[in-house]
């Protein structure tokens, strides 16, 4: 029999960012728990900041019956051993006469049939919905009460009711289940739920919207309406309108302003102001940012003007910080003097000490690809200057951006400015940015590296996956030619003396992140060409994987995959022609010369060694290359070694699995 069932966990607020992260894993933990217990069903998640509730429509009342087969000791043990029938019986709690044998394979042995019966689901539950509650990680949790069990935040209630009967019992977290729940903050009176199905009609009543994506479409329709009504557009951040859906059980998005002089300030100020500490979403007008915001607040009211007032006050106490910040950071000039007494880290000296050895990686990628070297080093040395102002000392997350704005403030050259902002950036506005970012990320990876701070597991705290990341799509986006082993030997002389290998191979890997639609094989496979350049691998990877995935390849493949097979580990010299005997080998030899000494790209030249199928063929059908002569067999390994080595200058062939 089916009933419907519902299961809700009543919690003070949820912090959005934790929730958020464990939000893909939880339907999937409940249905491990219904798995684990023979209650497959489907259900519902739904969530709101102080509650979380499974529901389902139609819940088995009790697990299938099931019959199981329990095996003993083979029968000519159990026969010289009387002792191990009676171990058998004992421990499968039944009586020597129902032991019974059964044939498997060639032999008999004790065996049992038992009907195991399904326990009612309703016994089930309270156990069922600890573990869920236990199985549940969002990072860092709390204790509260006397209770030794820990949850993100404390739990006030438990409402578990299978059809109209609440399944009453004491959970491991201090909490009596119960039948009732409550509504919006603003009720304080509980609701008592005498079937499931009046649970939805009463939080609805009781001022909760409990689907999110119902949550998710009101606050999106009245903004929507405030836009409309007042010819503003709305910056809508859909990170922070995940984190808004979150935090609220009856979301009103409400329009607020703030003073005009506040827009002196950088944009990112004052968006920054709103977003990261207020969670409001900007406001735009004609193009610009406007002197409005909009809060979504989780009240439930007839007067929203207190709340509106109340956040108006906030914001303008901020933005007054923000602008207080602003002009001292003017009033005290952009230098860099200060970073000479700001320590990096320890073995590598100061913020000041690690701009200089910027500067010297950007000066050579400056002569490589003919910018300005001294703008360059320019812009390098101003390029933490940033730090020392009071801005960033209270927005950590606009270093650089702010650099930008000062540096235009005190005229500095628009490339330099940019520079400077776009210097954290996986990507670069121009050749120019590209260089100096390029520079930075360089040498956070030669000098972390040299002084031992490698990447382990899953940890990165300096994040070196995330800079070999952008030195990659760098390179790509900026079309820069650069031999990755050579750089690095050239630079290697400003750090502590290390394997400067381990630096190049960490870059490469992040090459299987980044090609995620690509067979890892078909990367490895350029990979094992030993190209270092980036801008030639990408070109490669993507010529080898589109002939990796052409409709004849796998045939193909079969005859290139043993050629490299038989001149595995042999030693491989120019042939000789005038020791190919066979007609076979004569026109194999004449098809790869003419095939192989023809200008093409990466693609073309992968095609046209492939097109040689119909004369390798030949050459294995008719031709012996393991002959007594060893002259003979040796130019033989070298004919179908030089073939191999013309794909092994884009591709290693032998490193693909398709």
């Amino acid at each position: 029999m089916l009933k419907p069932l519902l299961i809700e966990i009543g919690v003070e607020e949820l912090p959005a960012i934790p929730f958020l992260k464990e939000l893909s894993n939880i339907e999937k933990k409940w249905n491990n728990i219904l798995e684990k217990n023979s209650l497959e069903c489907e259900f519902n998640f739904y969530y709101t900041p102080r509650r979380l509730v499974l529901w389902h429509r139609e819940f088995p009342t009790k697990q299938q019956d099931k019959i199981e087969e329990i095996w003993g000791a083979p029968k000519a043990i159990a026969d010289k051993n009387p002792k191990a029938v009676e171990g058998f019986a004992k421990k499968n709690g039944i009586s020597l006469d129902e032991v019974s044998y059964k044939t498997k394979g060639n032999q008999e042995f004790l065996y049992i049939k038992k009907e195991i019966k399904g326990k009612v689901s309703k016994e089930l539950l309270a156990e069922m919905v600890d573990e869920f509650l236990d199985s549940l990680n969002f990072g860092k949790s709390m204790r509260w009460g006397a209770n030794p069990k820990e949850f993100i935040r404390p739990i006030r209630w438990i409402n578990v009711i299978l059809k109209d009967e609440p399944i009453l019992f004491t959970s491991s977290y201090g909490v009596n289940s119960a039948d009732f729940t409550f509504g919006h903050r603003n009720y304080k009176e509980p609701i008592f739920i005498d079937f499931v199905g009046t649970y939805f009609c009463q939080l609805d009543k009781n001022g909760v919207v409990l689907y999110p994506d119902e949550r998710r479409k009101r606050i999106l329709d009245e903004i929507k309406k405030i836009e409309q009504n007042n010819n503003l557009k709305v910056e809508i951040d859909e990170k922070l309108l995940e984190e808004i859906v979150t935090i609220t059980e009856y979301p009103t998005p409400l329009l607020g302003t703030f003073e005009e002089k506040f827009l002196e300030l950088p944009p990112e100020v004052i968006i920054t102001s709103m977003k990261e500490h207020q969670r409001y979403f900007p406001v735009y007008k004609d193009g610009k940012l406007s002197n409005n915001f909009i809060v979504v607040s989780n009240a439930k009211t007839d007067d929203y003007s207190e709340v509106v007032n109340g956040n108006e006050r906030v914001l303008r106490a901020r933005l007054s910080d923000g602008l207080f910040f602003w002009e001292n950071d003017l009033k005290n000039g952009f230098n860099v003097e200060g970073l000479k007494n700001i320590t990096y880290m320890d073995k590598l000296g100061t913020v000041y000490d690690k701009e200089l050895r910027e500067a010297k990686i950007a000066e050579i990628l400056a002569n490589k690809f003919n910018e300005d070297k001294e703008l360059i080093k320019r812009a390098v040395m101003l390029s933490k200057a940033d730090l020392l102002s009071e801005m960033v000392f209270e927005f950590t997350e606009l270093q650089g951006i702010m650099g930008y704005y000062y540096a235009l403030k005190f005229d500095e050259n628009e490339k330099v400015a940019i520079a400077i902002k776009e210097q954290y950036s996986n990507s670069a506005s121009n050749k120019f940015s590209a260089i100096v970012s390029l520079a930075v990320k360089f040498d956070t990876l030669m000098a972390l590296f040299s002084i031992g701070n490698l990447p382990k597991g899953n940890r990165d705290p300096f994040g070196l996956r995330r800079a070999a990341i952008a030195i990659i799509n760098l390179i790509k986006e900026n079309n820069l030619s650069l031999n990755l082993e050579e750089f690095v030997e050239e630079i290697k002389d400003n750090y502590a003396e290390f394997n400067t290998n381990l630096v190049v191979e960490f870059i490469l890997e992040r090459l299987f992140q980044l090609y995620k639609d690509v067979n890892p094989s078909v990367i490895k496979a350029v990979l094992a060409s030993g190209d270092t350049n980036i801008i030639e691998i990408d070109k490669k990877i993507k010529a080898l994987n589109e002939i990796v995935n052409s409709d004849d390849f796998a045939e193909v493949f079969t005859t290139f995959k043993r050629v490299a097979n038989i001149v595995k580990d042999a030693e491989i010299s120019e042939v000789n022609e005038s020791l190919l005997v066979e007609d076979a080998e004569k026109e194999l030899y004449k098809a790869f010369k003419e095939k192989n000494s023809l200008e093409l790209d990466y693609l073309e030249k992968m095609d046209a060694l492939f097109s040689l199928k119909p004369e390798i063929d030949n050459f294995f059908d008719n031709v012996m290359v393991n002959v007594e002569d060893e002259k003979l067999k040796q130019n033989r390994i070298n004919l179908i070694g030089n073939i191999y080595k013309a794909f092994s200058n884009i591709a290693d062939i032998k490193e693909i699995t398709i």
